[in-house]
């Protein structure tokens, strides 16, 4: 089975979409928990809270990574990014037959992509992202990285990260960085 996150309801057919690779893709994972990720966008979230207007494409945010045995690492890259991102937020898990159309996409772990529109199998919906994240966490299907958790060494990256993602951001992503990382955008 392959699965993939969205927000929107009802989709009966997976269509490709212009990816970050500028090419027509959808994105699959094998392992259902590893989409979990994907059922909320920070930086989307955020600026429609707070009334942002944005007309183009949502800057993405990814915090995560894999363990050593290809687990899931979902980390918090500020305090209490979890809840802000995922607590509340209702979204879909679509599964398709995995097929010879899908193709592994060597770059994420247990991950694939289809070039070509993909059929809805089954669909699940979550009602509130954050608790299917604690949920898998539970289960040891996600590791969680938690901001206080995190190492001086981290701490350190953020401080030389940030203000260069910021320089090089669009709009969006600099009005989410700006109110996440004010200690660090001064």
């Amino acid at each position: 089975m392959l699965y993939h996150a969205s927000p929107v309801k009802g989709i009966v057919q997976l269509e490709p979409r212009i990816s970050k690779h500028e090419i027509p893709l959808i994105y699959f994972s094998r392992k259902r928990e590893n989409v979990l990720v994907y059922l909320s966008n920070a930086v989307e979230k955020y600026c429609r809270d707070t009334g942002f207007e944005w007309h183009e494409k949502w800057t993405k945010w990814g915090p995560y990574g894999f363990s050593k045995d290809n687990i899931q690492c979902l980390s918090e890259y500020y305090l209490d990014a979890l809840i802000d991102t995922y607590k509340g937020v209702s979204a879909y898990i679509y599964s398709v037959e995995d097929n010879p159309a899908a193709e592994n996409f060597e770059e994420i772990p247990d991950s694939a992509v289809m070039r070509v529109p993909a059929d809805v199998c089954d669909v699940e919906y979550i009602p509130d992202a954050y608790e299917e994240i604690l949920k898998a966490e539970k289960e040891g299907k996600i590791i969680i990285k938690r901001y206080g958790e995190m190492s001086d060494r981290f701490h350190a990256w953020l401080q030389e990260t940030i203000p260069k993602e910021y320089e090089e951001g669009a709009a969006d992503y600099r009005h989410f960085l700006k109110a996440k990382f004010p200690n660090i955008l001064k």
